[in-house]
């Protein structure tokens, strides 16, 4: 796993920096990229690219990446610690979560998302009702 654990660390900084290219080019051209936000999955690199430069207008995320382990199924499960800001700086939403890859042929063809709440439902809780 050492090989995909440093390809994973390496989209991770990626992410953290905003470089929306670099993650789309280890994406495999129809990859099917969980839509942590909503729910659901999004499909193949443009609408990954879609997804992820609608998110950037509205929240900043920041990932920490704690475990890498790989599970009976040889998917790759990255354990990370995920904060969500809003762009004034506001603390949305703080979790650990487990994002889990497949990755065939040196690319991302399959992102899903482990037992969590959506990144939404994460916000609604910390609302208070006025809101």
């Amino acid at each position: 796993m050492s090989s995909n654990k440093q390809f994973l660390q390496n989209l991770y900084e990626a992410f953290n920096k905003g470089e929306i290219e670099t993650i789309i080019s280890v994406m495999h051209p129809d990859v099917k990229w969980a839509n942590g936000v909503s729910g659901g999955f999004v499909y193949g690199r443009d609408a990954v690219r879609e997804y992820w430069t609608n998110q950037y207008k509205v929240i900043q995320v920041q990932l920490e990446t704690l475990k890498f382990e790989t599970d009976e199924n040889n998917r790759n499960v990255v354990t990370v610690h995920q904060i969500v800001r809003d762009l004034q700086g506001n603390l949305l939403a703080d979790a650990t979560i487990q994002q889990i890859f497949t990755i065939e042929n040196n690319l991302i063809s399959l992102y899903e998302i482990g037992e969590t709440e959506t990144i939404q439902e994460m916000i609604q809780k910390t609302r208070t009702p006025n809101e």
